[in-house]
């Protein structure tokens, strides 16, 4: 399936610089529709208002980590389907197990490049 570069992004993190960088990183790619989202709560907030084609979600933010927001996500009918990337600065073991056990369809270890982020993101699309 080839990549639709005109899907929309929902980009979530507690940290705007990190955002910044996930945006840019996309643009790099061909991806022009990215939306963001401070925390878990925002971000599921907007899912319920807009379909998106992926989202790119940090792990640990306040008051809903992006674990938490994978979880709803999973066990919301309308929503369970949409590709989820989870991306963190910890690659403990038992945080990938937990997040692919929770659904989640690829994950990233911070500090990543946009090569990086183009193989996650096909990883997703080519399963």
């Amino acid at each position: 399936m080839a990549l639709d570069l005109s899907m929309p992004i929902l980009v979530v993190d507690d940290y705007k610089t990190m955002i910044r960088i996930i945006r840019n990183l996309l643009k790099q790619l061909g991806f022009e529709d990215v939306d963001e989202a401070a925390d878990g709560t925002e971000a599921f907030a907007k899912m319920k208002e807009r379909r998106y084609g992926l989202v790119i979600s940090d792990w640990n933010m306040e008051p809903m980590t992006g674990y938490e927001l994978l979880k709803h996500v999973r066990a919301d009918t309308s929503l369970g389907k949409t590709p989820f990337i989870m991306v963190t600065a910890e690659s403990k073991t038992e945080n990938v197990i937990a997040a692919k056990k929770a659904g989640v369809n690829n994950y990233i270890v911070k500090p990543f490049n946009a090569q990086t982020l183009k193989g996650k993101i096909e990883a997703v699309f080519n399963d």
